[in-house]
């Protein structure tokens, strides 16, 4: 019998294969870490071959590892790094220029000048979203604009566009399959999150043709089979959605007004706020959590683009750590920064702020500032920007959260976690298995396939969650996010000529 359930995680900085019993418990796992270039200041681009091959080969070592066959997965969900843009040609299957990451800067100036030209209130009316280079719109233009011949192959319905769900299912199927889920749609900038459809208005405003866009379904659906050549059978694909969401799926987040924080390369915090889209009036933006059972669920969200991405700047630029492990041990060394504080803008800051011109700044350093309170302030700078996020959350959904659950790499990190509980003021809630991303993928496309029967059931999964409980002066508290405040300030603009 098919007795498991294969999530394939596609991240930004690794991809990973995460298999699920019945029990929703990890039965084996493996992971690669994947490329990343950096060609100009700001722009970000990975080869989508890469993530592919490395994809499929971290699935052929989870499933060896457990001495398991494609015949014995029930189904398989992705999730993927949202926004990261490919196009490829749709007769070869070859990419016509590397992925396009999601924190490429390199339309800034494209997307300052829709603001500039009034239409960021329509593109936020229809999408939910504001006019940023973070999103895959401008990525599309620049393709066409700057990849010779490319508009016309595109216009003559010879080139595909795809996210990364996307691109993984037109491999896995062999071509077969065009497809993407609500939740990755709503990321593009084109999907109109209302009434469900590529919107006209957008394509024209950016100049795209239609014909290179993925068919939209629910995050909870059989999309097609692996081709057999892959995993000597033809596993049904039955769930997709974009990380984020795929995570606050994973995280049990339900109800309206329920929150989680995944840690990852960056920090997103997502609020569900069920079959309603709030409008934010101050740098939130508002997107699909998913499309199940015929029903729309919303959420509004903050995007912080470094996160536990300084943890490998310190390790790879800086050389201050050997191995990512060892920042809890050194920042535990040092009570406190020392006054130092550290804004990890090396792309421009996203959610509140959204400033593509910031730039990282380490900022009250003194004489006795050393090596471990950099490293304390590069971690705590995680938890600063997720309270900047979740505080205007609960200022522009109307409430009061109750807790804050957690997930994603960094939020192993019991330091952390102890600190957001602090300067949150709230208790921090850290469950068993914090594969969160992975988890809600695997629990879509269970629920598609009937190896789950209901929500019902997977509440019944849950395992043992630990809660780190705030425990700092409420003076304390305020000044070091005043300074701060202060040090958000003196990053912005810095690029801007």
């Amino acid at each position: 019998m098919a007795n498991y359930i294969l999530a394939i995680d596609a991240g930004t900085t690794s991809n990973r294969a995460v298999i699920f019993d019945r029990s929703g418990r990890i039965v084996s796992a493996a992971q690669k870490e994947i490329k990343q270039s950096f060609p100009q200041p700001g722009w970000v681009e990975q080869d989508a071959n890469e993530l592919w091959s490395t994809q499929l080969g971290v699935v052929v070592e989870a499933l060896n590892r457990h001495n398991l066959e494609g015949s014995d997965l029930a189904a398989i969900g992705i999730t993927n790094q949202r926004e990261t843009t490919i196009l490829w040609s749709k007769e070869t299957g070859e990419p016509v220029y590397p992925a396009i990451v999601w924190q490429c800067r390199r339309t800034a100036e494209a997307c300052q000048e829709l603001h500039d030209r009034g239409y960021a209130e329509l593109i936020q009316a229809k999408t939910g979203l504001l006019p940023d280079a973070y999103f895959s719109a401008s990525k599309i233009k620049w393709l066409l604009e700057q990849v010779e011949g490319l508009r016309a192959r595109a216009e003559a319905g010879e080139i595909l566009f795809g996210t990364v769900d996307s691109w993984l299912i037109w491999k896995l199927t062999k071509g077969r399959v065009h497809v993407t889920d609500y939740s990755n749609a709503a990321r593009t900038m084109l999907f109109n999150i209302h009434d469900l459809s590529w919107d006209q208005d957008l394509l024209d405003l950016f100049e795209i043709p239609a014909a290179i866009l993925p068919e939209v379904k629910a995050s909870s659906c059989i999309y097609g089979y692996t081709d057999p050549a892959f995993l000597a059978a033809e596993v049904p694909i039955a769930g997709a959605a974009g990380d984020q969401q795929a995570a606050l799926f994973g995280q049990q987040c339900w109800a309206a007004g329920e929150v989680k924080n995944t840690y990852g390369t960056g920090s997103f915090l997502l609020m569900n706020t069920g079959e309603k889209a709030i409008n934010s009036k101050h740098g939130l933006v508002s997107t699909i959590a998913w499309g199940l059972n015929d029903q729309i669920d919303y959420a509004l969200e903050g995007s912080i683009f470094v996160s536990g991405g300084v943890v490998q700047w310190l390790r790879d630029e800086l050389r201050l750590i050997d191995f990512a492990h060892e920042v809890e041990a050194l920042a535990a060394e040092v009570p406190d920064s020392n006054g130092c504080y550290f804004v990890p803008a090396f792309t421009g800051l996203g959610a509140p702020y959204w400033d593509p011109y910031a730039r990282g700044a380490i900022v009250g350093l003194s004489r006795g500032v050393r090596r471990e309170h950099i490293v304390r302030a590069a971690l705590e700078s995680m938890a600063f920007q997720t309270e900047a996020v979740l505080s205007l959350m609960q200022e522009e959904a109307g409430v009061k959260l109750k807790s804050l659950r957690v997930d994603g790499g960094a939020a192993q990190n019991n330091l952390l976690l102890q600190f957001q509980a602090d300067l949150s003021n709230l208790p921090v809630e850290r469950p068993e298995c914090i594969e969160s991303t992975a988890l809600g993928a695997a629990f879509l496309a269970g629920l598609a396939v009937a190896f789950w029967a209901s929500r019902a059931e997977l509440k019944s999964l849950v395992h043992q969650t630990e809660v780190f409980q705030p425990n700092l002066a409420e003076a304390t508290r305020e000044k070091i996010l005043a300074d701060w405040a202060e040090a958000v300030k003196r990053s912005l603009n810095w690029a801007q000529e």
